[in-house]
């Protein structure tokens, strides 16, 4: 049995609910007891709102309805709870950002600008240049690793699967600060402050969460896709890179874009590493470099307008390159994702045969 579709009556039932619980709930603090506070107000509207609901759609629809109905109202609330906080966020941010953005904010440097400057004066191109150099270094070291560690974990196996397992749990829960200082006490006491070194401390972050998020997509990939290749004489590590792989490769699509996420936007591993800097510096390797956290962190502390109108305008940047990144990588990763599930699916007959050929292991194919 399913509840019927939602009419526009049943948008009444709702408003007519909530309508006669703000009734109440007014009576409540305003006449009938002592209780104050706006808080309190909506909370206890909303409480009283859920059972007057259901006794209303209860008596047009019956139980089963009702309960639907009650319990799509909740998961609802759930959801704008979860939304409305981010979705504040977002539009302060670009609110503040757009008060000091120009055209010059993406081709200038802060090289000649000055805490007495308007807001307009100076840009960040060199954050964001430190912030895709960091970041896309990070990915070179972090993805390959994190992936074939989430291989290992759900394909191979063996005696040391528990320990990099728990090691990498322990990971996914360190603090950032903590990544910075042990790259700080490894690298940079040694060889200076640098982008690279900003970058190790971000890759350390994103290795866990790709690992993870990784693992977790392997898994879902049916074990008779395994079995199929298996049967028709492919390898292990073939059927893992041919089969497995391309099957899940919009999960590790995902998994990269939550370790990307994890850690374009720290600042405490980057303050320790590369240090921050005014200047463009074009090599990741040697020298103190900028990147996004850090164009925001210092500015945003100061008594200067001009400077704290820039700060926001680097986090709305922020913002927007992350999304342009989740958008690429999820157009890029749901295309040939679906492409290569089809091809696992209905073709890996005639796909691991032309592979099995090429080895030329001796083997008869049925």
């Amino acid at each position: 049995m399913r509840p019927r579709s939602w009419r526009r009556s049943d948008v009444g039932e709702v408003v007519g609910s909530f309508v006669s619980s703000l009734a109440l709930t007014w009576l409540l603090f305003g006449r009938l007891t002592p209780l104050a506070g706006q808080p309190g107000f909506l909370i206890v509207w909303y409480l009283l709102a859920l059972p007057i609901y259901f006794l209303v759609t209860r008596e047009r629809h019956g139980r089963l309805v009702a309960r639907d109905r009650v319990m799509t109202v909740l998961l609802t609330t759930g959801g704008l709870i979860t939304v409305i906080p981010l979705a504040s966020i977002v539009i302060y941010t670009t609110l503040r950002g757009l008060e000091a953005l120009h055209a010059g904010f993406f081709t200038q440097t802060l090289e000649s600008a000055g805490p007495l400057d308007p807001p307009t004066a100076g840009g960040a191109l060199h954050a964001i240049v430190g912030t895709l150099q960091q970041v896309a270094i990070a990915l070179v070291l972090s993805v390959p690793l994190g992936v074939l560690t989430a291989i290992y974990l759900n394909e191979v196996g063996g005696r040391g699967a528990r320990v990099i397992r728990f090691v990498i749990d322990a990971m996914s829960g360190l603090p950032s600060i903590v990544a910075g200082l042990f790259i700080y006490a490894v690298w940079v006491s040694r060889y200076g402050f640098s982008g690279f070194a900003a970058a190790l401390a971000l890759a350390v972050l994103m290795l866990p969460t790709i690992t993870r998020t990784t693992e977790e997509m392997l898994r879902l990939v049916p074990d008779g896709l395994r079995e199929a290749s298996l049967a028709l004489g492919s390898s292990q590590w073939r059927t893992v890179f041919k089969v497995v792989l391309p099957t899940a490769r919009t999960g590790i699509v995902t998994a990269v874009i939550l370790g990307t996420a994890r850690a374009i936007g720290e600042t405490a591993p980057v303050l320790l590493t590369a240090f921050g800097n005014k200047l463009l510096n074009a090599n990741p390797m040697s020298g103190a470099q900028d990147n996004l956290p850090l164009f925001v962190y210092f500015p945003i502390r100061s008594s200067v307008d001009a400077e704290v109108a820039r700060a926001w305008t680097g986090a709305f940047v922020l913002i927007v390159l992350v999304l342009i990144l989740f958008t690429l990588a999820r157009i890029i990763g749901g295309r040939q994702g679906a492409a290569r599930r089809d091809l696992a699916a209905w073709g890996l007959t005639k796909f691991l045969r032309r592979d099995a050929a090429a080895d030329d292991t001796g083997d008869d194919l049925p």
